[in-house]
């Protein structure tokens, strides 16, 4: 099995890596918002990326590797795995203690990605330019490493993609990286 971990800055690009690996590679995909916005539903919580970002700082206090663990618990053994998305260093290095397992980062300049966060609509990005930027100065400046800090989990990376040009050029760096390590 080799197993993927994807980090990176607010609308980098993480979910097209994740959609190339999927669509052309035959990766199954874990999603760590999908499964803290399941538990947010279960408790009758909001769903918005603050309380994604109190969730998972809640879930990283039970264990260092806790979202990862729970998350990878009843993953198929010999598929290709990507889990999306990675925030806090002790995730990243719970999953590089896994064998076969690699730490892939996406970055791209500010001003663009708050372009592509507009016109994907979610609604944790229906936010201003100011609220976005101060999400992520949220999620880049913890000194508990069991906290969000994307800088860090970018500086731990195996791989890091800086996603400025085009979503052509984009899977052309994923595919060199592949062939490094599959």
């Amino acid at each position: 099995m080799i197993t993927l971990g994807i980090t990176g800055t607010l609308g980098a690009g993480k979910g097209e890596v994740v959609s190339y690996l999927v669509k052309q590679k035959g990766f199954v995909h874990i999603s760590v918002r999908q499964f803290l916005t399941r538990e947010l539903e279960r408790r009758n919580r909001a769903v918005n990326r603050d309380t994604m970002y109190e969730m998972a700082n809640e879930f990283r206090r039970q264990g260092p590797g806790f979202i990862i663990n729970h998350l990878l618990k009843d993953a198929p053994k010999e598929r290709l795995i990507v889990i999306e998305s990675l925030r806090a260093v002790t995730e990243i290095r719970a999953l590089k203690e896994r064998e076969n397992a690699y730490i892939f980062a996406v970055t791209a300049d500010p001003h663009i990605r708050y372009e592509r966060i507009m016109k994907r609509k979610s609604s944790t990005d229906n936010v201003s330019f100011e609220k976005f930027i101060s999400d992520e100065q949220r999620e880049s400046t913890s000194t508990n490493i069991n906290e969000a800090n994307l800088p860090q989990c970018i500086t731990n990376a195996d791989f890091v993609f800086t996603n400025d040009s085009s979503i052509e050029q984009l899977h052309v760096d994923i595919e060199n990286v592949l062939k490094r390590i599959i």
